[in-house]
């Protein structure tokens, strides 16, 4: 938390860089002159709405006067978006402040959505059944079709082929399901 004599060397750096005199804010900001003064100088610890005037005064973001001041956490992720909207003279600071609350909330909005789209795609891969017994199945599968194709090449019938032993699945990971396979068509069954 920042204490009064930095924000009030903060408001002294901002009115000097701005090339106005501690009356002519004063004048601008609606504010005593020594009461500016003290300010200043740290010795007196000024309200949200004293702050927001001395803000207008010097046309620079309240919210950087209530950083300052301690009243409000610094934004970590400005952007592009929040400088404009900060910088913009033709809106109040209030029209700013509902504007980047607007804005806030829909990028929040935006990532708990791809937080939990992330999270159903992991949990769907998670309750996927191991596909490492099913690939091996459809490789058997794939070399029998390869044995029963080079048989068929040449020519030879169903007689003259070597018998082909039953192929056993091992079971596959994951809850039981009901399955039906042929030989090239390999389906589920709801």
């Amino acid at each position: 938390m920042a204490n009064s004599f930095d924000l009030g060397a903060f408001i002294r750096e901002q009115r000097r860089n701005a090339q106005i005199s501690v009356r002519q804010l004063s004048r601008l900001a609606g504010v005593s002159n020594p009461y500016l003064s003290q300010i200043e100088r740290g010795l007196r610890r000024p309200s949200a709405e004293i702050l927001q005037q001395i803000a207008k005064g010097l046309r620079i973001s309240a919210e950087a006067l209530y950083v300052q001041a301690g009243i409000l956490d610094e934004r970590i992720a400005g952007g592009v978006v929040v400088d404009a909207v900060l910088a913009d003279t033709t809106l109040t600071e209030r029209q700013k402040q509902v504007m980047l609350e607007v804005y806030d909330s829909f990028r929040k909005e935006n990532q708990r959505r791809q937080t939990d789209e992330a999270l159903a795609a992991e949990m769907a891969r998670r309750a996927a059944p191991s596909n490492d017994a099913f690939a091996e199945a459809v490789d058997t599968i794939d070399d029998l079709d390869d044995i029963d194709d080079a048989g068929e090449a040449r020519g030879a019938g169903a007689d003259d082929a070597d018998p082909v032993e039953p192929v056993v699945l091992p079971p596959l990971a994951g809850p039981p399901m009901r399955t039906t396979m042929t030989r090239h068509n390999p389906r589920r069954l709801p």
